[in-house]
């Protein structure tokens, strides 16, 4: 009798061992997504809206333009040096940004003029458009190295491995290709409209437009990213895209 009810339990045990396991990697994923919102949301913080803030607490306790600008530029470092102190490694995002500021500094010394200081953001993204485009013919576009870990498993054929996606299916590999080279683009488009306001404007309003520019480019590109894949059918399990012999749906 124990054992005709031990072996009636157990289809259910390992249905429910199964489930669990599912439901772990559910947790799992989300605890990831979770973080990773925590984090850009922190690094938006120290990196955008603290520079912004206190260089206007500096200009209203009437500290020069260039100092002002300095200290105000060193916020994002801290962010290195945390790196640094808590897993002995350089944040090398962090240490471009400091040397853009000290390079701009230098040259605001030098030519006398803070409007230097305001161009290491056109610098940095200058930067950022190169990497998109020089790695747009590559094995792995950008876009698709910061676009994986938010979207593989979440998105479209939800079981279909990207590795196999990326050698098996053209559409595929195109979509990528295309929005790499759109975000190089736009953020070579973004840095001429930053020496603009940069060399143009008054300096204090240019700050506050420089740091205004940020979202309103972010939140451009990531309308245009989602039409463009949303086209291309990337969002769409039935889509042509998926439809590819080197897909390996991992059951």
């Amino acid at each position: 009798m124990r054992a005709e009810r031990e072996a009636r339990t157990e289809p259910g045990t390992e249905t429910r061992t199964g489930t669990g396991a599912e439901t772990g990697a559910e947790v799992r994923a989300e605890t990831r997504t979770r973080a990773g919102r925590r984090a850009a949301a922190v690094l938006m913080l120290v990196d955008l809206v603290l520079p912004i803030g206190l260089y206007y607490a500096l200009r209203a306790a009437d500290v020069g333009y260039v100092t002002a600008l300095v200290v105000s530029s060193l916020v994002p470092g801290t962010g290195m040096v945390a790196t640094l102190v808590r897993e002995r490694r350089l944040d090398s995002v962090g240490l471009f940004m400091v040397s853009a500021m000290l390079v701009s500094a230098g040259l605001s010394v030098v030519g006398g003029s803070p409007r230097f200081l305001l161009l290491k953001g056109a610098l940095l993204m200058v930067v950022v458009g190169g990497w998109f485009l020089a790695t747009a013919r590559g094995p792995r576009p950008l876009a698709l190295q910061f676009s994986r870990p938010l979207l593989e498993g979440r998105t479209g054929a939800r079981d279909v491995s990207w590795d196999d996606l990326w050698s098996g299916s053209p559409r595929f590999r195109r979509v990528w290709r295309v929005s790499t080279v759109a975000w190089g683009v736009g953020a070579l488009a973004d840095a001429a409209v930053r020496v603009v306001i940069a060399l143009t404007l008054p300096i204090d309003l240019a700050v506050g437009l420089s740091g205004l520019q940020y979202g309103a480019f972010s939140v451009l590109m990531l309308v245009i990213m989602n039409v463009h894949q949303a086209r291309a059918g990337l969002h769409d399990p039935r889509s042509g895209l998926y439809l590819t012999p080197g897909a390996v749906r991992n059951r």
